[in-house]
């Protein structure tokens, strides 16, 4: 299957620059897999639509601030994405105008702090920062990475915004943008239909990054790391026996689960997962998925068309572009049912 088959005409006026006034004012497009029938909602009716019974997956990774900015000896501003520490003081990181970089060349950063291009591997380079550099230095010095399609700085309100209200275990270069719109009272909403447990998947560059190759088979998507908590294992193994419906918030809720499912069973603990689901694929544990549109030739695209169809799938974002849903990490929502 080729990549450019999950390619579709999107207006710019429809990639949303900022969230929406308030949390959980999203418009929420419907799916039934099955038949094809779709209908228009909002967040607030999504807690009625799930089966009495349900299980509900989030994934509570938290955001880190991690965008930011070094000069050059010459003046010169270069922007860095940190991505991972390797080690205290030595880190995985995009690097702006990669090729122009050199090995070897020093930057400088605000309190004093230098790093060194140690090395420029595949398409990321390492940074050794000196002194090492910390969660309060970043909070303090760097600025919440918004993605590229948002065409403007990130500002205060990000900060809380951009992170779902259970965010809990810090280390993603991207939210869960699927659990943006959900609020407090949406899901104790949600708990009274069923029951809600949490998943940790660190969103790393791979997983917004577009597929480059021609053919699908030929893509490798980067690793990611997750922890899938015991009682959460227990709360799907028991879902899983009793018959009762489980929804996926979110693709990387679905990638973790998808890949911590062995052998009949969710293992629970943490692992690292380059699971790339693309259309032929089975899924094990998930019946439902709750997702946002996303952007043409992308894996998070790919995985939707794997669960739901791709002509289907295409032609739901048609009718969306048609009746002006809002795409991507800020926009609207869509329940695959």
């Amino acid at each position: 299957m080729l990549t450019r088959d999950f390619s579709f005409d999107l207006p710019e006026r429809l990639i949303a620059q900022y969230p929406p006034e308030s949390r959980g004012a999203s418009r929420l497009l419907r799916l039934d897999r099955k038949t094809g029938q779709t209908s228009d909602h909002s967040m607030h009716d999504f807690p009625e639509m799930l089966p009495q019974g349900s299980l509900v997956i989030f994934n509570n990774t938290r955001v880190r601030k991690s965008r930011i900015f070094g000069t050059t000896e010459n003046g010169g501003s270069v922007e860095f994405l940190l991505v991972k520490e390797l080690e205290p003081g030595l880190w995985k990181a995009v690097v702006q105008r990669r090729k122009r970089q050199k090995v070897g060349r020093r930057y400088n950063f605000p309190e004093g702090v230098t790093a060194l291009l140690v090395d420029k591997p595949e398409d990321h380079g390492i940074l050794r920062f000196d002194p090492p550099v910390d969660k309060q230095y970043l909070e303090r010095n760097a600025a919440i990475p918004l993605p590229p399609y948002i065409r403007r700085m990130a500002d205060e309100s990000d900060s809380e915004r951009y992170q779902t209200v259970f965010s809990r275990e810090q280390g993603s270069v991207a939210a869960p943008t699927a659990g943006l719109h959900f609020t407090p009272e949406i899901l104790d909403r949600i708990k009274n239909r069923g029951d809600v447990r949490f998943v940790t998947l660190h969103v790393g560059i791979g997983t917004f990054t577009p597929i480059r190759s021609e053919r699908l088979e030929d893509h490798r998507m980067h690793s990611e790391e997750y922890d899938v908590p015991g009682e959460t294992a227990e709360a799907v193994n028991r879902a899983k026996k009793e018959g009762r419906h489980i929804i996926a918030v979110g693709t990387t809720t679905v990638r973790t689960l998808e890949s911590a499912f062995i052998g009949g069973n969710m293992v629970p603990g943490r692992n690292t997962t380059n699971l790339f689901i693309s259309p032929g694929y089975q899924f094990k544990v998930v019946d439902h998925m709750f997702t946002n549109f996303h952007t043409p030739g992308s894996s998070l695209l790919v995985m939707v068309s794997a669960f739901a169809g791709r002509e289907r799938i295409l032609q739901v974002y048609k009718e969306a572009v048609r009746k002006d849903y809002r795409f991507f990490s800020y926009g609207d929502a869509m329940f695959v049912q």
